[in-house]
This record gives C-alpha cells, structure tokens and sequence, in this order.
C-alpha cells in the first residue's frame, strides 16, 4: 500500500519521539530510493563516504524527492573543518542529514554550524578492532560505558544516534533516558526507528543473513539466475551470427535496386 508522502524535517522527527517507531532502510541505488518511497519508508540513509556515493547522493534525492536522506560522511575525518565542509557539503547536495561515526568533539563542530547529525552507539563495524564483532552492553560495566557515550552526544548537538546491537531491553531504556533519536539497528523495537539496510531486506548478498536482519526476498538467486540468462542469451546470439540466422531480413535496411545501381553507376564514372 503506498502512502501520502511527507518529508520529515528535523522539527517533525523530535516531535515524533515517543509516538510511534519510524521505518528506516539504507538504500545504495536510485532504484532502490524509488522503490523504498514508493513502499512509503520514513527515512533513509545513504553512503556519502566515497567520490563515488557523494556524485550518487544527487540522484538518490532526484529519485525519491519526498523523502529524508541521512549521508553517512567518511571515516577518519581529520578536522573539525573538514567534517563542517563535508556535512555542507552533504545538506547543498540535497541531505536532510548526515551520519558521522567519529568523536563527539567532531559532532559537535558540525552541531555548531546548523548541521543535523547522527551519531553512532553499540557496535562500530570501523571499531571492530576494540570489541570484535558482538553486541555491546551485556555487562553493567558496558551499559553503564553506553549511556555515557549517550550523554557525551547529547551534550555535542547531535538530534540522533544510531544504536548498533544492543540487547533491546536496554536500547529501550536508553531511549527512555535520551532526547535524542535512537535509530535501532539490531538493537530491538523500543527506540526511534528500525533501521535495517536494504541488502538484508532484498537478500542482496551470498553471505548467511545477519541475526537482527531479516531477508524478505532473495535477489542474490535472481542475480545469479540473470547472469545464466545473459550467458545464454550471448551465446544463442554467437550461434545465429556463425549459422547466418542473424540478421535476419527484418533486421535489414533496404535501398532501392534502382538507387543503388545508380550509386554504383555514378561512382564508376567519377
């Protein structure tokens, strides 16, 4: 069922906290953007990390002009500067706002400027090193770890946090104890929005489906199966060429005999 659109604004997105649990889908193509408007999703988040994902974020916004859009902005920032030029740089090219996975101290030079950001909690895929891939917050001493880290970007001026696999009944209390957005990935139905990536949801990969993702379609068969069709399809093609089948006459441009013997004619005498 496709629903009315609005474009959340920053201001709908606060007063929403503690009505209802947004939808929110990672989308990396424009006709995924389409696709997710269409379905009626909240929001959405896109790469903004690469040369490459900061020309797509145009064509992203082009194709779902009514939605939000959080650019998540490259790892490894190196200044305050830089992070104000590229989450300016993110809001002209059309984002409602950016993800940033870096200090709060680097939020908060972003937050000064009027820039919207949303931070990170809970697992870091960059941070792997520190942790290992696992849930973060089972143990008092990293609950307690969490909530500070929950306070410090509140304090920096971020509006939202993504909150990466966390056991659910404490992203639920947490969300409880915060102003900000709590966007959970992984980490339950109790916070802000139910972030999932559009890979998880169209099955979009080879590899097992993580554990808080769930596949809804299986595109990595389809893919396959096109790739067999399109090997065939060349092949068939190769043959038609080799036993003269292709082109056929319905695949031919005609001249009239008459002009051509004329060309002919007149090119001989030339």
């Amino acid at each position: 069922m496709i629903r009315a659109r609005k474009k959340f604004t920053i201001y709908d997105l606060k007063k929403l906290k503690g009505k209802r649990c947004l939808t929110h889908i990672h989308v990396k193509s424009p006709e995924e953007a389409i696709a997710a408007e269409k379905a009626g999703v909240d929001l959405m988040s896109c790469s903004f990390d690469s040369v490459e994902s900061q020309a797509q974020l145009p064509r992203l916004v082009e194709a779902a002009p009514n939605s939000f859009f959080s650019g998540a902005t490259p790892h490894g920032l190196t200044s305050q500067e830089e992070a104000i030029r590229i989450g300016f740089k993110a809001l002209e090219m059309g984002a409602s706002s950016v993800y940033c996975s870096a200090s709060p101290w680097m939020i908060e030079a972003m937050a000064r400027e009027g820039i919207p950001v949303v931070g990170h909690l809970g697992l870091v895929p960059r941070h792997v090193t520190w942790t290992n891939y696992r849930a973060i917050g089972k143990t008092v001493e990293e609950g307690k770890m969490l909530y500070q880290k929950m306070k410090d970007l509140e304090s920096s001026g971020a509006y939202a946090a993504e909150i990466e696999c966390v056991p659910h009944q404490l992203a639920s209390w947490l969300c409880s104890e915060t102003s900000l957005l709590l966007m959970s990935l992984g980490s339950g139905s109790g916070c802000d929005t139910q972030f999932l990536f559009s890979d998880d949801i169209l099955g979009d990969y080879d590899e097992r489906v993580p554990r808080h993702a769930k596949a809804y379609r299986d595109f990595s068969a389809e893919f396959r199966r096109l790739q067999e069709e399109r090997i065939t399809a060349f092949q068939e093609y190769i043959a038609d060429v080799g036993n003269g089948s292709f082109p056929h006459s319905n695949n031919l441009i005609e001249i009239d005999e008459i002009e051509l013997e004329a060309l002919k004619d007149s090119i001989r005498k030339s």
